[in-house]
C-alpha cells in the first residue's frame, strides 16, 4: 500500500509544479494579436498613465495576489529555503483559486533580510491586488507585513499570524455560544508567542476579552519584564495579564478556561487540563503533532477539543479565512485588511454553523465547505467600506 508521503511525492514529480498560468482568449488570427498587443495595448497603456487607479480596470491586479515567501518558517519544517518552500507556495495559490477563484502567484526570495524582503514587496506591488506573507519566521515576520501596511496602499496579510487567529476566534465564538457562556469573560492561556500566538492574543484582546496569559519556550510572560523580550513579545504584554506565584504552564491552567496552543507537540498533559475550570476548551494546534491529542483531551475531561488535524473533529484550518478574505478585499478594492475586517471574518466563519447543528465535535465549518469564502468575502467587504479602507462600494 502506498503511504502518503509517496502519494505527494508522486504526484509533485508527475505534474512538476501544481499551478500554471492559462489565457483568457486565443491569439490565432492578426487582429486577436494586434489587440492583446502591439499596437492595441497601448490604449490601456496610455488610459493607466492617465489614472494608475485604472489598472485595477484593465489588467488583472483587481483578481490577483502574491504569495511571497523567504523559506525562514516552513510548516514545521522550520527554515529550508525559498526552493524548498516553493511547493507549499504553489499549494497555497491553488488554494487561492479552488477557494475564492483569486489567482495567486507563488513569489520564493532568497534573503533573510527583512529591509530586503520588505523591498522586494514594495517593488512587486503595482502588478498585484495584495500580498499573502507566507512562512517567514518570528519575530521578522511582525515587522515586515507592518512595514508593508504602512507603506503600501493594498492589502497585506500574514497567514500563519492572522489566519490561524481568526479561524481559533470563530472556533471560540461558536464554543461560547455551545456552552452558553461570555467568551470576554474567560481565562485563555495561549502556548507560544510567535507568529500565530502573537496574533492570537492580540485578536481576542481586540475581541474583548481581557483574561488572557501567555508562555512560551522560556516560560511565563510577565508583562513587568517587557523590556527584555523581543519586539513581539514586548507588545503583547500590552495585552496579558501578570501571573501571581505561576512557575509552569500546569500553574497558569489553575481555574483556567480556555488553552490554545501552537507552540510544540506534547507539552500538555492529562493533569494539566484536570487543574482547568469545569467545561474547558482547549485548541491544541501544534503542527505535526499538537500540544496534547484529541483522545487524551477529552479523556481527561476537556468540554471541546479542537487541533490543526484533519483526522480530529474542530480542525482549525486558515483556508477557512485567508481565501475569502482577500476575495472580499479585493472586491472593494481596499487598502488594508484591518482588525475589524478579521473580526467580521471569525464571526462569518462562526455563522455558517446553525444553532441545531452546534455541537462539541462540530464548533468550524469543514475546511471544504464552499460556504466558507462567499461569507467571508461577503462581512469582509461590508467592514472595510464600513471602516473606510475600500475604494469602490
Amino acid at each position: 500500500m502506498v503511504n502518503l508521503e509517496e502519494k505527494a511525492l508522486s504526484i509533485h514529480q508527475r505534474l512538476k509544479g501544481k499551478v500554471e498560468v492559462h489565457n483568457k482568449m486565443d491569439i490565432s488570427s492578426s487582429d486577436q494579436l494586434s489587440l492583446v498587443y502591439t499596437p492595441g495595448v497601448a490604449e490601456p497603456c496610455l488610459k493607466i498613465k492617465e489614472n494608475r487607479q485604472a489598472v485595477y480596470d484593465y489588467t488583472w491586479k483587481g483578481n490577483t495576489v502574491a504569495v511571497i515567501s523567504n523559506g525562514t518558517a516552513v510548516l514545521g519544517l522550520g527554515d529550508i529555503g525559498p526552493e524548498a518552500g516553493l511547493p507549499v507556495m504553489e499549494g497555497k495559490a491553488m488554494l487561492f483559486k479552488a477557494f475564492s477563484g483569486i489567482n495567486a502567484i507563488p513569489l520564493v526570495i532568497s534573503t533573510n533580510d527583512p529591509a530586503e524582503v520588505i523591498r522586494f514587496c514594495q517593488m512587486v506591488a503595482p502588478t498585484f491586488g495584495g500580498i499573502n506573507l507566507e512562512d517567514i519566521k518570528a519575530p521578522e515576520c511582525v515587522y515586515i507585513e507592518k512595514e508593508l501596511k504602512n507603506t503600501l496602499d493594498i492589502p497585506v496579510f500574514h497567514d500563519d499570524q492572522h489566519g490561524t487567529a481568526i479561524v481559533v476566534l470563530a472556533g471560540l465564538i461558536n464554543a461560547y455560544r455551545l456552552l452558553c457562556k461570555d467568551l470576554k469573560k474567560a481565562k485563555i492561556v495561549v502556548s507560544g508567542t510567535g507568529a500565530a500566538g502573537s496574533s492570537i492574543i492580540r485578536m481576542l484582546y481586540a475581541y474583548g476579552v481581557r483574561n488572557i496569559y501567555a508562555i512560551n519556550k522560556d516560560g511565563i510572560v510577565v508583562p513587568s519584564q517587557s523590556s527584555s523580550y523581543d519586539s513581539v513579545v514586548e507588545e503583547l504584554c500590552n495585552y496579558i495579564r501578570s501571573p501571581q506565584e505561576e512557575k509552569d504552564l500546569g500553574d497558569l491552567l489553575d481555574n483556567a478556561d480556555v488553552f490554545v496552543g501552537v507552540s510544540a507537540a506534547n507539552i500538555l498533559s492529562k493533569e494539566d487540563i484536570k487543574r482547568m475550570n469545569k467545561d474547558s476548551v482547549i485548541f491544541a494546534l501544534a503542527n505535526p503533532d499538537p500540544e496534547i491529542t484529541y483522545i487524551d483531551a477529552i479523556e481527561a475531561g476537556a468540554r471541546i477539543v479542537g487541533t490543526g488535524r484533519s483526522d480530529s473533529p474542530n480542525q482549525v484550518n486558515n483556508v477557512l479565512a485567508f481565501p475569502g478574505i482577500f476575495k472580499g478585499a479585493l472586491a472593494v478594492r481596499a487598502k488594508k485588511i484591518n482588525e475589524e475586517m478579521k473580526i467580521a471574518a471569525a464571526h462569518g466563519i462562526a455563522s455558517l454553523i446553525e444553532d441545531k447543528d452546534l455541537t462539541e465535535e462540530n464548533i468550524i465549518p469543514n475546511a471544504l465547505d464552499e460556504r466558507v469564502s462567499e461569507i467571508v468575502a461577503k462581512v469582509v467587504a461590508q467592514k472595510a467600506i464600513e471602516t473606510n479602507v475600500a475604494r469602490v462600494y
